[in-house]
């Protein structure tokens, strides 16, 4: 036994609108505290509807409930999101009460990017401002797309979902997707976009897809002006119809739970483009609480702790 005061996880993400009428004060939290278009707030309220709601919370619970458990040792695992309930702000105050002193944030994009995801710190950072001296110290994890639990999850996956379609489909061409960006913020960002490419063929080399077989591609771009990346999925589907093929597998290589860009811009926007394409369309499950992502979030949660051990030691 020891009277070590616990250590705690933050498994952070962006959240959800806790109903429809809460869109418009989560798109403008989103844009940085800028009202969303009318217009801009009922498209998201379709969407939402369509799919019932987004279950990201709920999934991210569950994979703090998880990666608790597999961490043991009296260490508290919660879900904390940037722009709705349960906020970073409310969960450092519950870690605090019940008397961790050191916790390990992480972002739920393996991929990390000081621009993208330096919202988080902000958050942290000012959360633990408003706490006091009872908030615990708080170290975000940096990039971990190269864990081996993670990778070979994705592949997994993959392969699950191949050979699902018979010795057919063992062959179809499987589209490896990340989340758009404005061609501004990706000038500005070269080593994230590095991440996400290396990410992209990590994954397809534990699938074991052929050269040739795979392509990374951008997916849900946003409603700003502006170019934004390419290749986006709906640029491809009609090149692959015409190669002669007649399905295709999306693998989100960048999203670790179910959300509105997998129940909606994938499951209903890219399954409409891939059927008017002429192609069957197949998703691979997403990761939520699979063992694999559990254990790489517990590989990188000790390492992080232990980074910050030992810099409270120095």
């Amino acid at each position: 036994m020891t009277d070590r005061p616990p250590d705690g996880v933050l498994l952070m993400t962006y959240g959800s609108p806790s109903s429809l009428d809460d869109m418009d004060r989560y798109l403008a939290a989103v844009r940085g505290g800028r009202p969303a278009d009318p217009e801009l707030v009922e498209e998201f309220r379709r969407r939402y509807r369509v799919i019932g709601g987004s279950p990201l919370i709920e999934r991210t619970r569950e994979q703090a409930d998880a990666l608790e458990r597999r961490l043991g040792d009296g260490t508290i695992a919660r879900a904390a999101m940037r722009f709705s309930e349960p906020s970073i702000e409310s969960v450092l105050r519950e870690l605090a009460a019940a008397g961790v002193r050191r916790a390990a944030g992480i972002v739920l994009s393996p991929q990390f990017s000081p621009l993208l995801m330096g919202g988080y710190g902000r958050a942290v950072e000012a959360a633990r401002a408003a706490i006091g001296a009872a908030a615990p110290e708080v170290v975000i994890a940096g990039p971990w797309y190269r864990e081996p639990a993670l990778v070979e999850a994705l592949g997994g996956r993959i392969r699950h979902a191949l050979a699902a379609a018979g010795a057919g489909g063992v062959g179809d061409p499987v589209l490896l997707t990340a989340h758009s960006l404005p061609r501004t913020v990706a000038e500005r960002e070269p080593d994230y976009l590095d991440q996400l490419r290396e990410s992209a063929e990590r994954v397809a080399a534990a699938a074991a897809l052929a050269d040739g077989q795979w392509t990374f591609c951008w997916q849900s771009a946003g409603h700003e002006p502006g170019e934004w990346m390419t290749p986006d999925f709906a640029d491809l589907m009609p090149r692959l119809r015409a190669a002669g093929h007649r399905r295709v597998v999306f693998a989100p290589i960048q999203f670790l739970a179910d959300h509105l860009e997998i129940l909606y811009d994938i499951d209903v926007g890219a399954r409409d483009q891939a059927e008017a394409a002429g192609l069957a369309f197949r998703r691979i499950a997403s990761l939520n609480d699979d063992p694999g992502l559990i254990d790489a979030l517990a590989a990188v949660a000790r390492r992080t702790l232990e980074a910050e051990g030992a810099a409270a030691r120095a």
